[in-house]
Protein backbone atom coordinates (compact mmCIF):
# COMPACT_ATOMS: atom_id res chain seq x y z
CA UNK A 1 0.00 0.00 0.00
CA UNK A 2 2.34 2.63 -1.24
CA UNK A 3 3.97 4.02 -4.16
CA UNK A 4 4.08 0.69 -6.02
CA UNK A 5 0.14 0.93 -6.31
CA UNK A 6 0.21 1.27 -10.17
CA UNK A 7 1.91 -2.56 -10.00
CA UNK A 8 -0.05 -4.03 -7.96
CA UNK A 9 -2.44 -6.68 -9.07
CA UNK A 10 -6.12 -6.48 -9.59
CA UNK A 11 -7.95 -8.27 -6.57
CA UNK A 12 -10.56 -11.17 -6.53
CA UNK A 13 -13.83 -9.62 -6.07
CA UNK A 14 -16.37 -12.29 -7.21
CA UNK A 15 -18.25 -12.40 -4.27
CA UNK A 16 -18.66 -8.53 -4.64
CA UNK A 17 -19.51 -9.00 -8.10
CA UNK A 18 -21.76 -12.28 -6.94
CA UNK A 19 -23.67 -10.18 -4.38
CA UNK A 20 -24.03 -6.44 -6.96
CA UNK A 21 -25.62 -9.25 -9.23
CA UNK A 22 -28.22 -10.51 -6.43
CA UNK A 23 -28.79 -7.41 -5.45
CA UNK A 24 -29.97 -5.86 -8.83
CA UNK A 25 -32.80 -8.25 -8.70
CA UNK A 26 -34.41 -6.37 -6.25
CA UNK A 27 -33.14 -2.94 -5.63
CA UNK A 28 -32.90 -0.07 -8.60
CA UNK A 29 -29.52 -0.18 -9.84
CA UNK A 30 -28.46 -2.16 -7.15
CA UNK A 31 -28.20 0.39 -4.76
CA UNK A 32 -29.92 2.83 -2.56
CA UNK A 33 -28.35 5.83 -3.34
CA UNK A 34 -26.94 6.48 -6.92
CA UNK A 35 -23.49 7.56 -6.33
CA UNK A 36 -22.52 3.52 -4.68
CA UNK A 37 -23.23 2.33 -8.14
CA UNK A 38 -19.76 3.68 -9.23
CA UNK A 39 -21.01 4.57 -12.99
CA UNK A 40 -18.52 7.23 -12.41
CA UNK A 41 -15.03 5.57 -11.98
CA UNK A 42 -16.13 2.63 -13.24
CA UNK A 43 -16.18 -1.24 -12.41
CA UNK A 44 -18.90 -2.85 -9.91
CA UNK A 45 -19.28 -1.50 -5.89
CA UNK A 46 -17.98 -3.20 -3.51
CA UNK A 47 -19.67 -5.34 -0.43
CA UNK A 48 -18.27 -4.92 2.55
CA UNK A 49 -18.51 -7.10 5.92
CA UNK A 50 -16.91 -5.07 8.86
CA UNK A 51 -15.29 -2.14 9.57
CA UNK A 52 -13.17 -1.13 12.21
CA UNK A 53 -11.02 2.01 13.46
CA UNK A 54 -9.83 3.48 10.06
CA UNK A 55 -10.21 -0.10 8.12
CA UNK A 56 -12.64 -1.50 6.19
CA UNK A 57 -12.83 -5.42 5.49
CA UNK A 58 -15.40 -6.53 2.38
CA UNK A 59 -17.08 -9.85 1.79
CA UNK A 60 -13.50 -11.46 -0.25
CA UNK A 61 -11.41 -10.86 2.84
CA UNK A 62 -9.54 -7.43 1.28
CA UNK A 63 -8.91 -4.57 3.99
CA UNK A 64 -8.79 -1.18 3.16
CA UNK A 65 -7.79 2.19 4.49
CA UNK A 66 -11.43 3.97 4.58
CA UNK A 67 -10.91 7.37 2.99
CA UNK A 68 -14.81 8.04 2.93
CA UNK A 69 -15.96 7.43 6.55
CA UNK A 70 -19.36 6.77 5.21
CA UNK A 71 -19.39 10.23 3.90
CA UNK A 72 -18.26 11.88 6.98
CA UNK A 73 -20.82 10.79 10.10
CA UNK A 74 -17.68 8.62 11.49
CA UNK A 75 -15.15 11.30 12.83
CA UNK A 76 -14.17 9.36 15.33
CA UNK A 77 -13.52 6.15 12.74
CA UNK A 78 -15.60 2.75 12.45
CA UNK A 79 -16.96 1.30 15.72
CA UNK A 80 -15.73 3.67 18.18
CA UNK A 81 -15.78 1.80 21.39
CA UNK A 82 -17.10 4.21 22.94
CA UNK A 83 -19.90 4.63 20.49
CA UNK A 84 -20.37 1.14 20.59
CA UNK A 85 -20.94 0.51 24.35
CA UNK A 86 -23.33 3.52 24.52
CA UNK A 87 -25.58 1.44 21.61
CA UNK A 88 -25.02 -1.80 23.18
CA UNK A 89 -26.41 -0.05 26.44
CA UNK A 90 -29.58 1.16 24.81
CA UNK A 91 -30.59 -1.21 22.29
CA UNK A 92 -31.70 -4.31 24.98
CA UNK A 93 -33.87 -1.53 26.48
CA UNK A 94 -35.92 -1.06 23.49
CA UNK A 95 -34.80 -0.09 19.61
CA UNK A 96 -37.56 2.71 19.13
CA UNK A 97 -40.52 4.22 21.54
CA UNK A 98 -42.55 6.50 18.95
CA UNK A 99 -42.16 8.57 22.65
CA UNK A 100 -40.44 10.81 24.00
CA UNK A 101 -37.19 9.96 26.53
CA UNK A 102 -33.96 11.68 28.58
CA UNK A 103 -31.38 10.68 25.62
CA UNK A 104 -33.08 13.23 23.00
CA UNK A 105 -32.85 16.01 25.54
CA UNK A 106 -29.80 15.56 26.65
CA UNK A 107 -28.69 15.46 22.40
CA UNK A 108 -30.44 18.48 22.08
CA UNK A 109 -29.18 20.30 24.87
CA UNK A 110 -25.00 19.59 23.75
CA UNK A 111 -26.01 20.52 20.08
CA UNK A 112 -27.79 24.43 21.12
CA UNK A 113 -25.14 25.05 23.68
CA UNK A 114 -22.66 24.76 20.56
CA UNK A 115 -24.52 27.42 18.44
CA UNK A 116 -24.27 30.33 19.86
CA UNK A 117 -27.70 32.50 19.13
CA UNK A 118 -29.25 29.03 19.17
CA UNK A 119 -31.81 28.05 22.20
CA UNK A 120 -34.14 25.25 20.15
CA UNK A 121 -33.25 21.77 18.39
CA UNK A 122 -35.74 19.14 16.75
CA UNK A 123 -34.41 16.14 15.51
CA UNK A 124 -35.63 14.28 12.26
CA UNK A 125 -34.27 11.07 10.54
CA UNK A 126 -31.77 12.32 7.65
CA UNK A 127 -29.87 15.39 6.61
CA UNK A 128 -32.54 15.65 3.69
CA UNK A 129 -35.52 15.50 5.97
CA UNK A 130 -33.68 18.61 8.05
CA UNK A 131 -33.18 20.16 4.96
CA UNK A 132 -37.37 19.99 3.97
CA UNK A 133 -38.28 21.19 7.63
CA UNK A 134 -36.22 24.13 7.56
CA UNK A 135 -37.51 25.19 4.42
CA UNK A 136 -41.05 24.52 5.29
CA UNK A 137 -40.34 26.52 8.55
CA UNK A 138 -38.88 29.26 6.38
CA UNK A 139 -41.86 29.99 4.29
CA UNK A 140 -44.13 29.76 7.23
CA UNK A 141 -42.16 32.25 9.33
CA UNK A 142 -42.20 34.66 6.33
CA UNK A 143 -45.27 33.26 4.80
CA UNK A 144 -42.92 33.61 1.47
CA UNK A 145 -42.65 30.87 -1.17
CA UNK A 146 -39.05 31.72 -3.20
CA UNK A 147 -36.37 30.02 -2.19
CA UNK A 148 -32.63 30.97 -3.55
CA UNK A 149 -30.31 28.33 -3.61
CA UNK A 150 -26.87 28.05 -5.33
CA UNK A 151 -25.56 25.82 -8.42
CA UNK A 152 -23.87 22.88 -7.66
CA UNK A 153 -25.33 22.97 -4.13
CA UNK A 154 -26.84 19.91 -3.16
CA UNK A 155 -29.18 19.23 0.18
CA UNK A 156 -30.27 16.20 -0.04
CA UNK A 157 -32.86 14.56 -2.94
CA UNK A 158 -36.44 17.30 -1.90
CA UNK A 159 -37.89 17.96 -5.22
CA UNK A 160 -37.67 22.15 -4.98
CA UNK A 161 -33.68 21.95 -4.23
CA UNK A 162 -33.24 19.78 -7.10
CA UNK A 163 -32.51 22.21 -9.61
CA UNK A 164 -28.74 22.36 -10.50
CA UNK A 165 -27.50 20.47 -7.92
CA UNK A 166 -24.33 18.58 -7.27
CA UNK A 167 -23.45 15.74 -5.37
CA UNK A 168 -24.21 12.62 -7.64
CA UNK A 169 -26.36 14.39 -9.95
CA UNK A 170 -23.13 15.68 -11.01
CA UNK A 171 -21.93 13.06 -12.78
CA UNK A 172 -25.60 10.86 -13.31
CA UNK A 173 -27.43 13.47 -14.51
CA UNK A 174 -27.22 15.29 -17.74
CA UNK A 175 -25.68 19.19 -17.18
CA UNK A 176 -27.49 21.71 -16.85
CA UNK A 177 -30.68 20.27 -16.91
CA UNK A 178 -33.82 21.63 -14.91
CA UNK A 179 -34.26 20.51 -12.58
CA UNK A 180 -32.17 17.67 -11.90
CA UNK A 181 -34.08 14.91 -12.16
CA UNK A 182 -37.07 13.63 -13.20
CA UNK A 183 -40.68 13.23 -11.53
CA UNK A 184 -40.47 17.32 -10.04
CA UNK A 185 -43.21 19.71 -11.58
CA UNK A 186 -42.17 22.79 -13.50
CA UNK A 187 -44.15 24.53 -10.71
CA UNK A 188 -42.47 23.16 -7.75
CA UNK A 189 -39.05 23.96 -9.40
CA UNK A 190 -40.41 27.12 -10.17
CA UNK A 191 -40.23 28.10 -6.52
CA UNK A 192 -36.31 27.53 -6.36
CA UNK A 193 -34.09 30.62 -7.68
CA UNK A 194 -31.04 29.91 -8.52
CA UNK A 195 -27.51 31.84 -7.98
CA UNK A 196 -23.68 31.61 -8.24
CA UNK A 197 -21.40 31.02 -5.59
CA UNK A 198 -19.51 33.87 -4.69
CA UNK A 199 -21.40 36.21 -6.81
CA UNK A 200 -23.04 38.14 -4.18
CA UNK A 201 -24.33 40.58 -6.88
CA UNK A 202 -26.24 38.27 -8.90
CA UNK A 203 -28.05 37.33 -5.59
CA UNK A 204 -28.40 41.09 -4.94
CA UNK A 205 -30.33 41.22 -8.65
CA UNK A 206 -32.37 38.18 -7.41
CA UNK A 207 -33.53 40.11 -4.26
CA UNK A 208 -34.06 43.46 -6.27
CA UNK A 209 -36.71 41.61 -8.54
CA UNK A 210 -38.17 38.80 -6.30
CA UNK A 211 -37.29 40.39 -2.60
CA UNK A 212 -40.92 40.30 -1.26
CA UNK A 213 -41.39 36.74 -2.67
CA UNK A 214 -38.17 35.40 -0.88
CA UNK A 215 -38.40 33.09 1.68
CA UNK A 216 -35.09 32.26 2.27
CA UNK A 217 -31.40 31.59 1.25
CA UNK A 218 -30.00 28.13 1.93
CA UNK A 219 -26.47 27.26 1.47
CA UNK A 220 -23.52 25.23 2.36
CA UNK A 221 -21.53 27.84 3.81
CA UNK A 222 -18.61 25.28 3.72
CA UNK A 223 -20.03 23.85 0.11
CA UNK A 224 -18.55 20.04 -0.09
CA UNK A 225 -20.78 18.27 -1.80
CA UNK A 226 -19.96 19.10 -5.24
CA UNK A 227 -15.69 19.41 -4.30
CA UNK A 228 -14.77 21.73 -2.50
CA UNK A 229 -16.15 24.92 -3.52
CA UNK A 230 -14.33 27.37 -0.49
CA UNK A 231 -16.31 30.83 -0.32
CA UNK A 232 -14.95 33.97 0.85
CA UNK A 233 -16.48 35.36 4.76
CA UNK A 234 -17.10 38.25 3.15
CA UNK A 235 -19.61 36.33 0.76
CA UNK A 236 -21.32 34.71 3.26
CA UNK A 237 -21.49 38.12 5.51
CA UNK A 238 -22.84 39.44 2.32
CA UNK A 239 -25.72 36.76 2.19
CA UNK A 240 -26.58 37.58 6.20
CA UNK A 241 -26.98 41.59 5.14
CA UNK A 242 -29.05 40.96 2.31
CA UNK A 243 -31.21 38.68 3.99
CA UNK A 244 -31.73 41.04 7.34
CA UNK A 245 -32.50 43.89 4.87
CA UNK A 246 -35.27 41.89 3.07
CA UNK A 247 -36.93 39.82 5.96
CA UNK A 248 -35.47 36.67 4.56
CA UNK A 249 -33.54 34.11 6.36
CA UNK A 250 -30.71 32.84 5.79
CA UNK A 251 -30.34 28.99 6.44
CA UNK A 252 -26.77 27.19 6.59
CA UNK A 253 -26.91 23.57 5.48
CA UNK A 254 -23.89 22.29 7.75
CA UNK A 255 -25.16 18.30 7.37
CA UNK A 256 -21.15 17.77 6.67
CA UNK A 257 -19.50 20.88 8.14
CA UNK A 258 -21.22 20.67 11.79
CA UNK A 259 -18.91 19.49 14.54
CA UNK A 260 -16.76 18.90 11.85
CA UNK A 261 -13.96 21.03 11.86
CA UNK A 262 -14.66 22.69 15.57
CA UNK A 263 -17.41 21.74 18.50
CA UNK A 264 -20.16 23.59 17.06
CA UNK A 265 -20.32 24.98 13.30
CA UNK A 266 -18.42 26.29 10.58
CA UNK A 267 -20.86 29.41 10.70
CA UNK A 268 -19.44 30.46 13.88
CA UNK A 269 -15.87 29.76 12.57
CA UNK A 270 -16.20 32.54 10.25
CA UNK A 271 -18.19 34.79 11.95
CA UNK A 272 -21.40 34.65 10.33
CA UNK A 273 -24.78 33.56 12.35
CA UNK A 274 -27.50 32.33 10.09
CA UNK A 275 -31.22 32.07 11.48
CA UNK A 276 -31.35 28.40 11.00
CA UNK A 277 -29.05 25.57 10.54
CA UNK A 278 -29.54 22.00 9.49
CA UNK A 279 -27.18 19.11 11.01
CA UNK A 280 -26.99 15.66 10.14
CA UNK A 281 -24.21 12.79 9.87
CA UNK A 282 -21.86 13.53 12.49
CA UNK A 283 -25.02 14.13 15.87
CA UNK A 284 -25.65 10.03 15.23
CA UNK A 285 -22.53 9.31 15.14
CA UNK A 286 -22.87 6.69 12.42
CA UNK A 287 -26.61 6.12 12.76
CA UNK A 288 -29.56 7.55 11.05
CA UNK A 289 -30.70 11.35 12.44
CA UNK A 290 -31.07 14.91 11.30
CA UNK A 291 -31.47 18.29 13.19
CA UNK A 292 -32.79 21.59 12.66
CA UNK A 293 -30.96 24.20 14.99
CA UNK A 294 -32.15 27.90 15.58
CA UNK A 295 -33.96 30.76 17.85
CA UNK A 296 -36.38 29.84 20.10
CA UNK A 297 -39.31 32.17 18.41
CA UNK A 298 -38.52 30.13 14.75
CA UNK A 299 -38.48 26.73 16.30
CA UNK A 300 -41.56 27.03 18.73
CA UNK A 301 -43.53 27.66 15.02
CA UNK A 302 -43.04 23.94 14.38
CA UNK A 303 -45.94 21.84 15.45
CA UNK A 304 -47.25 20.70 18.42
CA UNK A 305 -46.61 24.38 19.62
CA UNK A 306 -47.08 26.48 16.10
CA UNK A 307 -48.70 26.17 13.00
CA UNK A 308 -45.74 24.51 10.91
CA UNK A 309 -46.16 21.26 11.13
CA UNK A 310 -43.05 18.21 10.97
CA UNK A 311 -43.64 14.89 12.42
CA UNK A 312 -41.65 11.41 12.26
CA UNK A 313 -41.89 7.74 13.46
CA UNK A 314 -38.33 7.48 14.18
CA UNK A 315 -37.53 11.27 15.09
CA UNK A 316 -34.95 11.09 18.18
CA UNK A 317 -34.73 7.45 18.04
CA UNK A 318 -33.08 6.27 21.37
CA UNK A 319 -30.61 4.62 19.47
CA UNK A 320 -29.50 7.26 17.44
CA UNK A 321 -29.59 9.59 20.34
CA UNK A 322 -27.44 7.65 22.27
CA UNK A 323 -24.81 7.30 19.57
CA UNK A 324 -24.93 10.84 18.54
CA UNK A 325 -24.38 11.75 22.59
CA UNK A 326 -21.42 9.36 22.83
CA UNK A 327 -19.80 10.95 19.71
CA UNK A 328 -20.28 14.46 21.27
CA UNK A 329 -19.16 13.70 24.98
CA UNK A 330 -15.63 12.61 23.06
CA UNK A 331 -15.70 15.67 20.71
CA UNK A 332 -15.69 17.86 23.64
CA UNK A 333 -12.29 17.13 24.10
CA UNK A 334 -10.19 19.58 22.04
CA UNK A 335 -7.41 16.83 21.40
CA UNK A 336 -9.30 15.26 18.88
CA UNK A 337 -10.03 18.29 17.11
CA UNK A 338 -6.24 18.96 17.31
CA UNK A 339 -5.97 15.44 16.26
CA UNK A 340 -7.69 15.70 12.98
CA UNK A 341 -6.03 19.00 11.62
CA UNK A 342 -2.71 17.64 11.86
CA UNK A 343 -3.90 14.61 9.95
CA UNK A 344 -5.62 16.93 7.42
CA UNK A 345 -2.73 19.37 7.12
CA UNK A 346 -0.09 16.57 6.57
CA UNK A 347 -2.63 14.64 3.78
CA UNK A 348 -2.73 17.94 2.23
CA UNK A 349 0.87 18.86 2.20
CA UNK A 350 2.19 15.13 1.17
CA UNK A 351 -0.39 15.08 -1.81
CA UNK A 352 0.87 18.43 -2.53
CA UNK A 353 3.94 17.40 -2.39
CA UNK A 354 3.76 14.05 -4.56
CA UNK A 355 1.55 15.59 -6.93
CA UNK A 356 4.32 16.09 -10.20
CA UNK A 357 2.18 19.70 -11.10
CA UNK A 358 -0.78 17.70 -11.59
CA UNK A 359 -2.38 17.54 -8.03
CA UNK A 360 -3.50 20.66 -5.86
CA UNK A 361 -5.51 20.60 -2.51
CA UNK A 362 -8.33 22.22 -0.95
CA UNK A 363 -8.38 21.25 2.57
CA UNK A 364 -10.41 22.48 5.15
CA UNK A 365 -10.00 20.81 8.42
CA UNK A 366 -10.09 16.78 7.62
CA UNK A 367 -11.62 17.42 4.75
CA UNK A 368 -9.47 17.30 1.98
CA UNK A 369 -10.08 17.68 -1.81
CA UNK A 370 -7.19 16.17 -4.16
CA UNK A 371 -7.59 18.44 -7.54
CA UNK A 372 -6.17 16.39 -10.22
CA UNK A 373 -5.38 19.16 -12.37
CA UNK A 374 -2.68 21.84 -13.09
CA UNK A 375 -5.35 24.89 -13.20
CA UNK A 376 -6.70 26.43 -10.55
CA UNK A 377 -9.81 25.00 -8.13
CA UNK A 378 -12.56 25.75 -8.85
CA UNK A 379 -14.54 27.72 -6.60
CA UNK A 380 -17.96 27.35 -8.08
CA UNK A 381 -19.56 25.10 -10.09
CA UNK A 382 -19.43 27.23 -13.29
CA UNK A 383 -15.79 26.85 -13.20
CA UNK A 384 -15.89 22.64 -13.29
CA UNK A 385 -14.77 21.85 -16.72
CA UNK A 386 -17.16 19.82 -18.33
CA UNK A 387 -16.34 16.69 -20.90
CA UNK A 388 -12.84 15.97 -22.30
CA UNK A 389 -11.87 19.54 -20.91
CA UNK A 390 -11.92 17.81 -17.35
CA UNK A 391 -8.53 16.36 -16.52
CA UNK A 392 -9.23 15.92 -12.82
CA UNK A 393 -12.07 13.58 -13.83
CA UNK A 394 -10.39 11.91 -16.04
CA UNK A 395 -7.33 10.96 -13.76
CA UNK A 396 -9.21 10.15 -10.66
CA UNK A 397 -11.66 7.86 -12.46
CA UNK A 398 -8.10 6.00 -13.93
CA UNK A 399 -6.51 6.18 -10.28
CA UNK A 400 -9.38 5.06 -8.63
CA UNK A 401 -9.91 0.88 -9.06
CA UNK A 402 -6.23 0.62 -9.25
CA UNK A 403 -6.18 2.43 -5.68
CA UNK A 404 -8.90 -0.21 -4.58
CA UNK A 405 -6.69 -2.88 -5.30
CA UNK A 406 -3.56 -1.23 -3.20
CA UNK A 407 -5.96 -1.07 -0.28
CA UNK A 408 -7.65 2.44 -0.57
CA UNK A 409 -11.56 3.05 -0.36
CA UNK A 410 -11.77 6.63 -1.78
CA UNK A 411 -15.33 7.85 -2.77
CA UNK A 412 -16.34 6.76 -6.31
CA UNK A 413 -16.51 9.91 -7.56
CA UNK A 414 -14.19 13.03 -8.88
CA UNK A 415 -15.96 15.26 -7.51
CA UNK A 416 -16.66 13.99 -3.38
CA UNK A 417 -14.51 14.46 -0.61
CA UNK A 418 -11.82 12.84 1.19
CA UNK A 419 -12.83 12.39 5.13
CA UNK A 420 -10.54 11.88 7.92
CA UNK A 421 -11.24 10.23 11.40
CA UNK A 422 -9.75 10.05 14.81
CA UNK A 423 -8.72 6.76 14.26
CA UNK A 424 -6.78 7.58 10.86
CA UNK A 425 -2.45 8.02 11.91
CA UNK A 426 0.30 9.40 9.89
CA UNK A 427 1.62 6.42 8.19
CA UNK A 428 -2.56 6.20 7.02
CA UNK A 429 -1.88 9.54 4.91
CA UNK A 430 1.29 9.27 3.83
CA UNK A 431 0.57 6.06 2.17
CA UNK A 432 -2.25 7.37 0.51
CA UNK A 433 0.00 10.44 -1.13
CA UNK A 434 2.51 8.05 -2.17
CA UNK A 435 0.00 5.34 -3.56
CA UNK A 436 -2.10 8.83 -5.79
CA UNK A 437 1.89 9.74 -6.73
CA UNK A 438 2.31 6.50 -8.51
CA UNK A 439 -0.69 6.67 -10.62
CA UNK A 440 -0.74 10.16 -11.74
CA UNK A 441 -0.31 10.22 -15.33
Amino acid sequence: MNATAASVPARDHSLSEAWFERACNVIPGGVHSPVRAFKSVGGKPIYFASAEGARLRDVDGHSYLDFQMSWGPLILGHADPDVVAAVQAVAPLGLSYGATHRTEVELAERIVSAFPGAEMCRFVSSGTEAVMTALRLARGATRRSIVVKFSGGYHGHIDSLLVRAGSGLITGAEAGSEPTSAGIPRDVAATTLVARLGDLEGVAALFRRHGAEIAAVILEPMPANNGLLLQTPAFLRGLRELCTAHGSLLIFDEVISGFRLQFGGYGEMVGVRPDLTTLGKIIGGGLPVGAVVGSRALLELLAPVGPVYQAGTLSGNPVSMAAGLATLRKLENPAVYAKLEALGASLAGALQAEGKGQMQVVRVGSIVWPWLDAAAPPCDAESIPSGAEDGHVRRFNAMHRPLLDAGFYLPPSAYEVLFLSAAHEEADVSALAQAMRGLLT
